[in-house]
């Protein structure tokens, strides 16, 4: 058995198959990791007997002095200490990167995957909601008097003012454990990848409400929500349910099929908004942390 980095193209398509099989509610092609390359971010495949049995990510957390890793192993090959054979080279990078909390994402319903993240020192840290919606014959949209839904399509420079006068006040305010850190960079390379399904609300020029949409590449006829916030001071008027049926509106008209997002443990107030606009609680993810110590 042993671990190589991704580099070619071949290693992105083998790496994406892998994780696909093995996480098929949130499947990745190879191009698409490869867009996403960054310096600080290690893919590794796990191969046994010439063949690939597993793959791994580690990559900077959103919370501060964290490493997100992902160690996924085929079903046929579990068992063998593949996951951990990964784990502990993810472990290592994390270190070199002097992150090294670890940070996990786990199935609820994966009590396989459970037990792996328990063995290795995890422990529950968050826990976020997933809710899909069908898509039909959707209605047009009317904002609330005096609000604008413009499209990052439209105005592409809107996005990096939504994240100045929305985003990093409604990162800030996240139910979350501790604070998450969300770079500008990031934000403009990762948030709106539809910038046609992807809105804006303006009240007298101002960034007032933000809702992104983001493509799954290997799954056009679905999409996932972003970041859905509004301004503080202009919460409780509207703006979000109808920066959500803009959303709703524009996927059905442009094919789509399925609308997916998920919401942290705390986050209730969304969970009910999109619950009334008809979204469906499908899976719960438990976000696990360990300390590399513990390995």
């Amino acid at each position: 058995m042993s671990l190589r980095r991704v580099e070619s193209d071949a290693d992105h398509e083998a790496w994406a198959a892998i994780k696909s099989a093995v996480v098929p509610g949130e499947p990745v092609t190879g191009e698409e990791m490869r867009r996403l390359a960054k310096p600080e971010r290690l893919l590794l495949l796990a191969e046994a007997g010439g063949a690939a049995v597993g793959c791994g990510i580690a990559s900077p957390s959103s919370f501060a002095g964290a490493t997100f890793v992902g160690p996924r192993v085929l079903p046929e090959a579990r068992g063998q200490g593949v996951g951990a054979l990964l784990l502990e080279a993810l472990a290592d990078h994390a270190a070199a990167l002097d992150r090294p909390t670890l940070v996990a994402h786990v199935d609820g319903a994966d009590a396989r995957s459970l037990r792996f993240a328990s063995r290795f020192g995890f422990t529950e840290f968050d826990r976020e909601v997933q809710q899909t919606r069908s898509l039909g014959d959707e209605p047009d949209v009317k904002p609330p008097a005096g609000v604008e839904l413009v499209s990052i399509a439209e105005r592409p420079a809107l996005l990096e003012q939504a994240w100045r006068q929305v985003a990093m006040e409604a990162y800030a305010g996240l139910p979350l454990p501790e604070p998450i850190e969300v770079p500008l960079d990031e934000w403009l390379g990762e948030e709106a990848t539809l910038p046609e399904g992807s809105f804006v609300a303006l009240a007298g020029g101002d960034v007032v409400g933000y809702a992104g949409l983001l493509r799954f590449d290997a799954k056009p006829a679905v999409a996932e929500h972003g970041l859905t916030a509004v301004r503080r001071d202009r919460r409780r008027q509207g703006i979000a349910t109808a920066l959500k049926r803009a959303q709703i509106a524009w996927a059905a008209a442009n094919g789509l099929r399925e609308l997916v997002t998920w919401t942290q443990r705390g986050n209730e107030d969304m969970q009910r908004l999109n619950g009334r606009l008809g979204y469906l609680v499908t899976s719960e993810s438990l976000t696990m942390r360990a300390d590399t110590a513990s390995r």
